[in-house]
């Protein structure tokens, strides 16, 4: 819940009051700050940052360290300002936001070293010459974060930078803004003591969208967006503007496909947990279940009685698995693809109408490909079986989207399942499993179509955050003063180039040498 002050003639307003959307409970107040306000910590960061990026990567990867012993020393307290702000249980603030956190650093810890060192280029033209590819921090990322891992995904993203050599501004969503100001007081503490950080490399912006909107404008060297479609093309019309590249990460509408043959209790399980986990404000969240015909019954029939064994409640008590739904207005857009799905024709096998912030799992057999509750992210706990004839079919189905975050295969044959994960539109295909592979630091998280552009995480994601910059020298042919295509230009040497073309590509010299390689 976000109660709004008096707005000021900019259109900024004064303050955010923060309440808990499980208990209604008064949890804190964040200052809306304008685009001046903005624009001073851009450049904060960016004086922070010159004696940052002079450090070698070994060098930032220790010192980063500090942070990390702080975070996890308590994590504790910082999984339950997450599960205050945002509703989720207690244990998910500790494993989706804690836990995967501390272990992206000790990941990139050990291995920015490896993954951001120069890379040398093999020449076959001009050997004489040497090529390599050096990694440059960037200058000062803009992180805009989302209200559903507001401490996971905002820091995460700004750590990485760091890694890269970068400075950090984050603007936290106004909906969860005070866990984000809690780990920028932990990171200055790190910085007391350790000499080699500073406290503006991190620097936290609060508001709504028009500071957001002032951060991307705000001289930033590359935004990093988790967020909506609308709002994501918004971002990338403003950095398009500056011509500066931007990161966006804009949710998904994932299918899982099951076959006949999977381990149905298995199955059972990871579509409960991959579909109502944080009570579906997941965009990885499994939507859609597109199931072959001979065992649609039994598995809906199973995942339905396993809905009724969980328990949902205060989400600061360890024994509650699903908490509070944490932005007001998604409740009634949940509300509105369930009465579309009821009206269709549809069939509600369990849950239904929410009990204020409290969202029952609630899921709908009966239903037909290109209902709206195939088509559009509810982020809500709704989840849909469709029954199909055959692979094929659930494959053309599940492809059958304008996006493409996250899908899912479940198939008795795990080479089938990743036969079939390889056809599937998506940044990532699990098969067998669900949802977790954000927390995987080493992949690449990325999507397709309208669910984003370019990836975080990865050796890949780390690289993005610098210019990566080429480099040749003259290693070998010392006695040459001038190239053989410097000038001055003569019919002499036209024929000899003309010589060379025919006789290494029109069908001789390379040619052989390509067989040669290709045994």
């Amino acid at each position: 819940m976000v109660a709004l002050a008096q707005t000021s003639g900019d259109g900024f307003v004064d303050k955010l009051v923060i309440h808990s959307p499980s208990s209604g409970e008064l949890l804190g107040e964040a200052p809306v700050q304008s685009a001046d306000d903005v624009k001073a910590a851009v450049a904060r960061a960016r004086k922070a940052q010159v004696a940052w990026g002079a450090l070698s990567v070994k060098e930032r990867c220790s010192a980063l360290r500090a942070f990390r012993h702080k975070v996890a020393q308590n994590a504790e307290e910082l999984a339950r300002a997450v599960s205050s702000e945002n509703g989720k249980p207690v244990q998910e603030a500790l494993t989706h936001d804690i836990l995967p956190f501390c272990d992206l650093m000790a990941y990139f810890e050990t291995r920015a070293p490896r993954i951001l060192a120069p890379q040398s280029i093999s020449l076959h033209l001009m050997m004489q010459r040497r090529s390599y590819l050096h990694c440059v921090p960037r200058g000062v990322l803009g992180i805009i974060g989302p209200w559903n891992f507001p401490f996971s995904i905002p820091v995460g993203d700004a750590i990485m930078a760091l890694f890269a050599g970068n400075a950090t501004v984050i603007k936290p969503s106004e909906v969860t803004p005070l866990i984000a100001l809690k780990a920028k007081a932990l990171w200055d503490e790190a910085c007391k003591n350790e000499p080699r950080l500073h406290p503006d490399l991190i620097q936290i912006v609060t508001g709504r969208g028009l500071t957001g909107a002032a951060l991307c404008t705000a001289g930033v060297d590359q935004v990093m967006f988790t967020g909506s479609v609308p709002t994501g093309r918004k971002v990338a019309v403003a950095c398009a503007e500056q011509l500066i590249p931007c990161v966006l990460e804009l949710g998904g509408i994932n299918p899982a496909i099951v076959t006949a043959d999977t381990d149905l209790e298995r199955t059972a399980h990871a579509i409960l947990w991959g579909a109502f986990a944080n009570s579906g404000q997941v965009c990885a969240s499994i939507s859609r279940v597109y199931v072959e015909r001979s065992i649609a019954e039994a598995l809906t029939n199973r995942v339905v009685d396993l809905v009724a064994t969980l328990q949902q409640g205060d989400p600061l008590d360890p024994d509650t698995e699903l908490g509070a739904m944490t932005f007001m207005p998604q409740i009634a857009i949940g509300q509105a693809v369930m009465a579309d799905t009821l009206a269709q024709g549809g069939r509600l096998r369990c849950g239904g109408e929410p009990n204020g912030r409290y969202f029952p799992p609630t899921i709908f057999d009966n239903v037909q490909h290109g209902w709206q509750i195939t088509q559009d992210e509810s982020f809500s706990p709704l989840l849909a079986f469709i029954a199909v004839d055959d692979v094929e079919t659930a494959i053309r189905f599940a492809n059958d989207s304008d996006k493409g975050l996250m899908a899912y295969v479940f198939a008795g044959d795990e080479e089938q399942g990743a036969r079939i994960a390889e056809r599937l539109e998506a940044g990532t295909t699990m098969v067998n499993n669900a949802v977790d592979s954000h927390g995987a630091a080493g992949t690449p998280w990325q999507g397709m179509k309208q669910s984003g552009l370019g990836q975080v995480h990865s050796a890949q994601g780390l690289r993005d955050l610098c210019q990566v910059r080429h480099v040749q020298t003259r290693s070998w042919l010392p006695w040459m003063s001038k190239e053989l295509w410097w000038y001055p230009y003569s019919p002499r040497i036209y024929g000899a180039f003309v010589t060379a073309v025919k006789t290494l590509w029109g069908g001789g010299v390379v040619d052989r040498a390509a067989r040669l390689i290709g045994k």
